[in-house]
């Protein structure tokens, strides 16, 4: 067979056949729809460009296996109507694991009424916060040295300089303090002034920092009232208020079970629960799932939860007729399944194939919508004409 031959049989599979240039008509409205197409095209083509650009991330379950871990809590919490030497930050879990009035990690930072904080937030602030008015504000007589807790001192060297301290102390064993006879540090007082109920309103507080629990089920709570445990009860002690109601209103700004990766969402970020009424309880129901997310190229591996979260709220006291403490509560359990959310790079045959059904796609559209201004315009044009003759 000759090779001209072959040639000539191949060039029949041609599916693209052409036209000569001189057959082939220009018009104005085939130039707008080539214009517009192109545009369309070009968009379409930058944003399947940044598609595939963009990481994706895969999400898989699995068990959660994990034993023997601790979980941070993070917290950004304002109470603009209660003053942070009468809050406690406590938590508890199932394993019977307790912590007290929390204060290596919590910093407590004093706020006036329109929310702009008293000096700066540091530890030793907490602790003065936690022995009431700052030393320098107080009017109670200062005991040189160290001075005793009569046998209510929770660890060795532990010093009660002022009534105030001496009282704490008490509060702590679960003692109470009704005679204050023979106590250095309250002479000069009387029982009612040792023993009147203070008001709480006067400023407001900023609570931040962290927890370090148990990765078990727990809760942990920021309530007015000294914290300590009375036969194997965790107590509030709430006799330093007397009659006096607290307004627990406040402002979650933020609250993070775990560390955070790109794009995580907290549920509780920006949270208010601002009420005039007194004494409430706000209780918060936390669902956590522990979640991996594993960084694109690193081996760097976050672990954290995410969480799903129910509000309610009620009052407490004697008149209202319900139990429980007023403050913020968060209840939190642990979800048996593991959320593993993966980085990856999008797959360039994908994007490829994107670009290609993009193109093809304009391409042919365009195509039928030229082919039909043409042809309506070769209709209207013979009418026309039609009509003349």
């Amino acid at each position: 067979m000759a090779p001209g031959n072959s040639l000539t049989r191949l060039k029949s599979f041609d599916a693209y056949p052409k036209t000569l240039d001189d057959f082939r008509i220009k018009t104005l409205a085939g130039a707008s729809v080539t214009i517009v197409s192109s545009i369309v095209m070009v968009i379409l083509f930058l944003s399947e460009l940044n598609f595939y650009l963009s990481t994706e991330v895969t999400p898989e379950l699995f068990v959660d296996t994990a034993k023997n871990q601790k979980l941070r809590i993070h917290i950004d919490i304002t109470f603009p109507r209660l003053a942070c030497k009468y809050l406690s930050v406590d938590t508890m879990d199932v394993s019977g694991t307790q912590q007290f009035d929390i204060d290596s990690s919590i910093y407590k930072t004093r706020l006036d009424l329109m929310g702009v904080a008293i000096g700066t937030p540091t530890v030793d602030q907490v602790l003065q916060s936690k022995g009431g008015v700052p030393p320098a504000e107080t009017d109670e007589p200062e005991i040189a040295l160290c001075g005793s807790c009569y046998g209510a001192e929770a660890s060795e060297g532990q010093c009660c300089n002022t009534c105030q301290d001496v009282r704490d102390a008490y509060r702590k064993k679960g003692w109470s303090f009704s005679d204050a006879t023979g106590i250095a540090q309250c002479e000069g007082k009387t029982y009612d002034e040792i023993n009147k109920p203070e008001r709480t309103d006067f400023e407001g507080c900023r609570i931040n920092g962290y927890m370090e629990v148990n990765k078990v089920g727990g809760n942990f709570h920021v309530a007015p009232g000294r914290s300590f445990q009375h036969s194997h009860v965790h107590v509030h002690d709430m006799q330093a208020f007397g009659a006096v109601h607290c307004n627990t209103s406040h402002t979650i700004k933020h609250m993070s079970f775990g560390k955070s990766y790109p794009d995580m969402v907290n549920q509780l970020d920006g949270t208010e629960a601002i009420t005039s009424a007194p004494n409430r309880m706000f209780q918060y129901f936390v669902k956590l799932v522990p979640t991996s997310y594993s960084h694109l190229g690193s081996h760097e591996v976050t672990h954290t939860n995410q969480f799903s979260v129910t509000k309610y709220e009620k009052s407490v006291g004697v008149n209202s007729g319900n139990q429980g403490l007023p403050g913020m509560f968060v209840t939190y359990e642990f979800s048996p399944i593991l959320v593993k959310l993966t980085e990856k790079r999008r797959s360039f045959l994908h994007f490829l194939t994107g670009v290609c059904a993009i193109i093809g796609g304009i391409f042919t559209v365009a195509g039928l919508i030229d082919s039909f201004i043409y042809r309506s315009h070769r209709v209207i044009q013979k009418m026309e004409l039609n009509k003349q003759t």
